[in-house]
């Protein structure tokens, strides 16, 4: 969903695009394709995608709302998961502080 959402914001996605079938996408992914239903479902009930059946899947014409909690929600997760990714090998939150500060400040470069 998130990739999806991505996507969108980045312009590599755009209204009337389709993506890949629930199956190709689970292949592509290695995942699940309930997982990947289930994020179709989710985005086309959010008005993000449209499903024609027959057709396929495709990004809507309508924008992606989001209030200021759902955005907050979006952050916290992805600072979540990049923390736990982190972590799994080996860096602390001091660490990714500081390569965040080098990000926005390369004046600070080592």
């Amino acid at each position: 969903m998130d990739q999806v959402r991505g996507g969108i914001a980045s312009g590599s996605l755009s209204v009337g695009d389709q993506l890949p079938t629930v199956r190709q996408l689970a292949v592509d992914l290695s995942i699940n394709p309930n997982t990947v239903a289930r994020a179709y479902r989710e985005l086309d009930l959010g008005g993000v995608l449209e499903t024609h059946q027959g057709t396929g899947t495709f990004i809507s014409a309508q924008k992606i709302r989001g209030g200021s909690e759902e955005r907050a929600r979006q952050l916290a997760q992805i600072v979540r998961d990049f923390v736990a990714r982190a972590a799994a090998i080996g860096f602390t939150v001091e660490d990714l502080i500081e390569e965040l500060r080098e990000l926005v400040e390369p004046s600070r470069r080592r």
